[in-house]
């Protein structure tokens, strides 16, 4: 039986409809709303009064029909547009639909096909487009006839609409989607009907219960008169039989369409997930749109200029005038109640006025209502340092790199001696890295104070919020940095954040980076090295080593780092999340266990942290919720079973938030304060040592857009760098740090800032030379 017999009775000359010489079996086009499909043939007697007069282009006879038993007649077909991937984006496809099956072929490329060869199945053609792709070919029979390039039976499949586009609907088979795109709206609902009606029928004859099956009674018959039961007996026991096997039957049925309903829900809440991505990818080209055509209409208002200290105008003007790279990567930020008004924060920033709103806000510290004026100001009396706002404009055009094609051409190849180009790194090193999770270290000076006041629970709660704040900065930063060669180190005297900061490569397998910490009032050291896992499509980077911060009055507070996952490594757009439990233990009177969510596919709330802050007895007396990649707030209490509810508490207090972004986007998504870590002021490149990053040639390079020269010094250094391990095995001890004895860790030695004042660097090896003829023999 015709799947669609239900709709139309099958045209006996279908069979002939190849045959382009003769008449052809009608191709009717259908290009009409479900609205008119429902009017019937009045809607259709309106429009032409002459139903009988159709028009025949290269033997395919086409009308316009609104009569709902002659949709689909012997099968349709047409031009879907069909989702591929992130890089093809929505491709046309030819798709026929005859006896419950969806075949689909490729209109484009070596593979394409003549659509009249394949559209005897789909006597009637939907949509405009597929009818003038009919009208280019005449009655060509050269090319051979091509196999499906894909085929779903329907069947077995669900069909569901996307609420979010109304010409976009998917198919679920089981094992894969479809996700397709008509061209009108009207298309959709005509596609929709068709591929309804022959899912209905296929389930109706699935699901109709037997209630006339018969069940075959002889051989209880002859057991029966074999003991010697009359008939009435037998009679009876045949229809407690029937009566039994009719209950269990049912019960089947039964079974049958709850399972049904059960995986159409799941097909449905996975086409929900789906249309939310996609969703997500067209608000975002939009974003981009927008952004581009804002960007080029200030840039038609701007004129050129530079950057000065001295001249205000000339900064705004480049300001306008730098080009974005918001094409290349986007990201997405989900706001939620975080950033509502009903927490007790006016937002506002400490002023000054010596240099402009963007120093501010990187030196300034958000305020709250329920903080001392002492407590807010911490910080503000650091001297004012002028800092680059932007990197430099690239000397070349960056050439895109295919991690294919990488991959195709070191299969089989030691992967240690495989360098990666530049295109993967981002102008900063590891050891610079450490140092952005300081960028609001004024919330260690808030701390401070707060224990000087003999607040202990408002210190923690600031330590609390310093230990989130430094993941902020890796939201968006698909690019890894570059990997210290051993031995070299990385300064920051921030007169204007009042700390200095040293860190050093002390050990290259495994690679371990040192690093030390002097605020006012504190200090703050730790060694880091990675775990990783790879998994295929992400790789997985569990931190190993102890952070401490210690305070002048003798309170202690160390804590580790949580594990961090990067996803869609091959395919897909590029992200990383930061998840699992990190306690921050003191050694007086708190503690505190932070928890970060791990992002799911369908979270529309990511980046989630909470928490609690404990006394010495383990009672819960205050609690912390925010983003890590957002704010932190607390309240006090325990409200750890509240969830989501905490956003809408309005005694909730804001501890952190964090700093805009910049002004003068890059494709390496840095921060503002993070574009400062290079640079080399003035006087500075005479008091740094030869192993300082700054002064790494290939990382230099790259922040200058030098690709060429950036990719030719990496492969360099590298080899030197294998050198590395020879010298480690050899005895090689850092020059700065030196490991605990009877611990993995790195404590300082002291005396770096001794020698910078006196510049005196003679026992600093020169790593970023060239390797001598001895060297590279060995």
């Amino acid at each position: 039986m015709h799947p669609f017999c239900c709709v139309a009775e099958r045209n006996p000359a279908s069979a002939q409809f190849l045959h382009m010489h003769m008449p052809s079996p009608p191709a009717t086009v259908i290009r009409s709303s479900s609205a008119n499909l429902s009017r019937g043939s009045s809607t259709h007697s309106s429009s032409n009064p002459n139903p009988n007069d159709n028009y025949h282009i290269n033997g395919f006879r086409s009308n316009i029909i609104g009569d709902h038993d002659n949709v689909v007649g012997n099968g349709i077909s047409g031009i879907l547009y069909k989702w591929v991937n992130f890089g093809k984006g929505w491709r046309p496809r030819w798709f026929v639909l005859h006896d419950a099956v969806l075949s689909y072929y490729k209109i484009h490329g070596p593979d394409k096909i003549i659509v009249n060869q394949e559209t005897e199945k789909g006597s009637k053609v939907i949509g405009q487009e597929s009818l003038r792709r009919i009208c280019r070919y005449k009655n060509d029979q050269s090319q051979l006839r091509r196999r499906p390039f894909g085929e779903v039976h329907l069947k077995v499949s669900s069909i569901r609409e996307s609420k979010s586009d109304d010409k976009r609907f998917s198919i679920f088979t089981g094992t894969k989607r479809l996700h397709l795109r008509a061209e009108a709206r009207e298309d959709r609902a005509t596609w929709m009907e068709a591929l309804q009606a022959v899912k209905d029928m296929s389930n109706s004859e699935l699901m109709a219960p037997v209630d006339n099956g018969v069940i075959p009674t002889h051989k209880l018959r002859e057991r029966l008169l074999e003991v010697g039961c009359n008939e009435a007996a037998i009679q009876d026991s045949e229809q407690i039989m029937r009566t039994e096997f009719s209950v269990m039957q049912n019960q089947v049925v039964l079974f049958k369409q709850k399972q049904s309903l059960l995986i159409d829900t799941l097909r449905q809440l996975e086409t929900e997930k789906v249309d939310l991505e996609n969703t997500l990818v067209d608000e975002s080209q939009r974003q981009l749109m927008e952004d581009g055509a804002s960007s080029r209409s200030r840039q038609d208002k701007c004129s050129e200029g530079s950057i000065s200290e001295s001249d205000d105008d000339n900064e705004r003007n480049d300001a306008a005038e730098e080009e974005t790279d918001e094409d290349d990567h986007t990201f997405f930020d989900t706001r939620d109640f975080l950033s509502s008004s009903s927490f007790k924060s006016n937002g506002s920033d400490v002023r000054r006025s010596s240099f402009d709103s963007d120093d501010k806000e990187l030196n300034a510290i958000d305020s709250e209502d329920h903080v001392d004026s002492s407590i807010r100001s911490v910080g503000s009396n650091y001297p004012f340092v002028w800092r680059r706002k932007k990197l430099p404009d690239p000397v070349e055009t960056e050439k895109g790199v295919s991690l294919w094609s990488m991959i195709k051409d070191n299969i089989g190849k030691d992967l240690t001696k495989v360098c990666l180009p530049v295109y993967f790194n981002e102008p900063l090193s590891s050891l610079q890295r450490c140092f952005e999770d300081l960028e609001y270290s004024y919330l260690i000076d808030r701390a401070y104070e707060w224990g000087k006041r003999g607040n202990s629970l408002m210190r923690i709660l600031n330590v609390a919020a310093f230990a989130v704040s430094g993941y902020a900065s890796t939201e968006g930063r698909n690019c890894k940095p570059f990997n210290p060669l051993l031995g070299e180190t990385y300064e920051a005297d921030f007169q204007d954040k009042g700390l200095r900061f040293f860190s050093e490569k002390v050990s290259h397998h495994p690679m371990i980076v040192a690093c030390h910490c002097e605020g006012r009032g504190w200090k703050f050291w730790g060694d880091s090295n990675l775990k990783s896992k790879f998994w295929g499509r992400s790789i997985q980077l569990d931190p190993i080593g102890v952070l401490t911060l210690e305070f002048d009055d003798g309170e202690v507070f160390q804590w580790s780092k949580v594990t961090t996952s990067i996803y869609n490594l091959i395919l897909g757009k590029l992200y990383c999340d930061h998840y699992g439990t990190m306690s921050i233990q003191g050694n007086r009177d708190y503690s505190c266990k932070l928890k970060f969510k791990e992002q799911s596919i369908i979270d529309r709330n990511p980046h989630q942290v909470r928490g609690t802050v404990l006394d010495r007895n383990g009672k819960t007396v205050a609690t912390i919720f925010g983003k890590w990649d957002e704010s932190v707030h607390y309240v006090n209490g325990d409200y750890s079973g509240k969830g989501k509810g905490l956003e809408s508490l309005s005694e909730a207090c804001m501890l952190w938030k964090r700093s805009k972004t910049s002004k003068f986007p890059t494709r390496y998504n840095l921060t503002r304060f993070a574009m400062t870590l290079n640079e080399i002021s003035s006087g500075l490149k005479e008091k740094l040592p030869p192993t300082d990053s700054r002064l790494r040639p290939d990382q230099r390079c790259l922040e200058n857009g030098e690709y060429e020269m950036a990719n030719t010094e990496k492969l360099r250094l590298e080899q030197r760098q294998r050198q590395s391990r020879k010298m480690q095995e050899r005895g090689w001890k850092p020059r700065w740090f030196a490991k605990e004895k009877g611990r993995d860790s790195y404590s300082y030695n002291g005396g770096y800032w001794e020698a910078r004042e006196q510049g005196t660097w003679d026992s600093c090896p020169d790593i970023f030379g060239q390797l001598s003829v001895d060297q590279m023999l060995e």
